[in-house]
């Protein structure tokens, strides 16, 4: 696709950032940018070459040595600055999220909160990267352990939360002394813009903060290059084993957040109220495209009639359009292909014999350029049912009866993914026996978005996650550095 000059009139062709300053793209490749609210294009995002990709990894290569000796009490001042300045334009930033993703502007700006929280937490990377000492381990020996930083990092971004996901990764990087690419998504360019307009502001010096735009060749260019020593990904399932498996097979360290399929357990004791509420923005906030969105509801015993029954009342009353508006509840979904994908998961689960109790296709959509489905649930689902099984990242809900805690557990274990399960009682039995047996990373109790804070991990099993540290928490300290053993003995 070609640049279209008349684009320019909003957030025009976005350039790359490297070594310290912003630099058009070579790339006569260009895809738009659109507002999937109103189908509108907004900006263009280049698709860059590999050559630019190497220059940013080059830059970073070289800025290493001067950030990795740069004192971390004098790296982090970076960080309290980004900081101060990423909350003074907190307000601008979800605006820019709305119009390029989708959120309602309520949970664009809780996104840009999460990452000033990580930010914040990585601040602290004089005490989190201490190190272990023992003294006297033989007759005139100590021993102590090192973290070092190792090199070039680098990020691959997914589209659903385009400002929170590379701040998990970024600033715990640079504060343990790398240096850092970022490849936001092209499909939401924008807001890594603007952060890393606020990045140059906040003074980094030159190398240590890169970013190119670009889809999958530029992915493959960073999994490929010598100098980068590990990469981050969020984003589905074949992705993240594509990332993993070429990271790995080039000697590089991964951390690959994978698909989802969450299960929400509701057992007979629940408050009724609360939990719907807590379904509601589980199931649908962000319009599903979460991957800690609830998908499948599992109500145990007589609860089942009454909790369908408000569910479903609750989600028919929800306003679906654009997230500037306060009014809204949902917006839409990324593009016209992920809508014509969701839609087609909502005939999937017809054909297999589930029922549409509340069928977002058929309620017009608040503006018909946009790219809305409407909260969709279905009654009579099966474990063996494609929409009780894969991820359908859309506002569709699933709702699947159990008899017993333990049949909602061996729902759970039959799925392929493990990122998030959350149970709704009153009593603390059951709540134990949940959170010991259920493989998931991340469990809710009476919580229908588990998400981590920034000191825990954002964790992940089976099918959800590829790799061994996660990010946030102490994993990432351990994932961006390198332990190393020193043993010592005077005469």
């Amino acid at each position: 696709m070609s640049i279209r000059p008349e684009v320019k009139k909003q957030y025009g062709l976005v350039p790359n950032y490297i070594n310290g300053a912003w630099v058009n793209s070579m790339s006569t490749e260009v895809l738009d940018v659109e507002n999937p609210a109103t189908g509108e294009v907004i900006g263009q995002v280049p698709l860059s070459t590999k050559g630019e990709v190497d220059a940013a990894v080059r830059a970073a290569s070289v800025a290493f040595p001067g950030w990795r000796d740069t004192p971390p009490q004098q790296r982090v001042q970076y960080l309290f600055r980004l900081k101060v300045l990423v909350e003074e334009h907190q307000d601008e930033m979800a605006r820019i999220i709305v119009q390029e993703e989708g959120k309602t502007y309520r949970e664009a700006f809780g996104e840009v909160g999460r990452g000033i929280e990580n930010i914040e937490r990585a601040a602290g990377i004089p005490s989190l990267m201490m190190g272990r000492n023992l003294e006297e381990v033989a007759r005139g020996i100590d021993e102590y352990e090192l973290r070092q930083p190792l090199g070039v990092f680098c990020c691959i971004a997914p589209f659903n939360f385009p400002a929170m996901i590379p701040l998990w990764f970024l600033p715990y990087a640079v504060a343990c002394g790398n240096t850092y690419v970022v490849k936001p998504s092209e499909q939401v360019p924008l807001t890594q813009n603007r952060l890393f307009q606020l990045i140059h502001q906040a003074g980094f010096p030159e190398g240590v903060l890169n970013l190119v735009n670009g889809a999958k060749d530029v992915v493959d260019a960073l999994l490929d290059h010598p100098d980068i020593r590990g990469v981050s990904f969020v984003g589905s399932t074949p992705v993240a084993q594509h990332v993993y498996s070429r990271a790995a097979a080039n000697g590089k360290r991964a951390q690959c957040q994978a698909g989802a399929k969450n299960y929400l357990v509701v057992m007979p004791d629940a408050d009724l109220e609360a939990t719907v509420d807590a379904l509601i923005e589980s199931c649908f906030g962000s319009a599903g495209e979460r991957c800690l969105a609830g998908s499948v509801v599992v109500p145990v015993g007589d609860i089942t009639e009454p909790l369908q029954g408000a569910l479903t009342d609750a989600a028919r009353a929800m306003k679906v359009g654009y997230g500037l508006d306060d009014s809204v509840h949902m917006g839409p979904v990324i593009s016209a292909r992920h809508r014509d994908r969701v839609l087609a998961y909502i005939e999937r689960g017809v054909q297999e014999g589930a029922r549409l109790i509340l069928d977002g296709r058929t309620t017009p959509p608040p503006n018909r350029s946009g790219y809305f489905v409407n909260p969709t649930i279905f009654e009579g689902v099966t474990p063996e049912m494609t929409i009780a099984r894969e991820e359908i990242f859309g506002p569709v809900a699933s709702i699947m009866p159990a008899r017993s805690l333990d049949e909602a557990l061996d729902f759970i274990s039959r799925i392929p993914y493990g990122n998030s399960a959350s149970i709704f009682t009153k009593s603390g039995k059951w709540a134990r026996e949940f959170q010991h047996r259920v493989v998931a990373g991340n469990v809710g109790i009476n919580v229908g978005i588990p998400a981590p804070v920034a000191p825990f991990p954002f964790s992940g099993a089976k099918r959800s996650f590829f790799g061994d540290l996660h990010g946030q928490g102490i994993d990432s300290i351990f994932f961006f550095t390198e332990r190393k053993v020193v043993i010592t003995r005077w005469w």
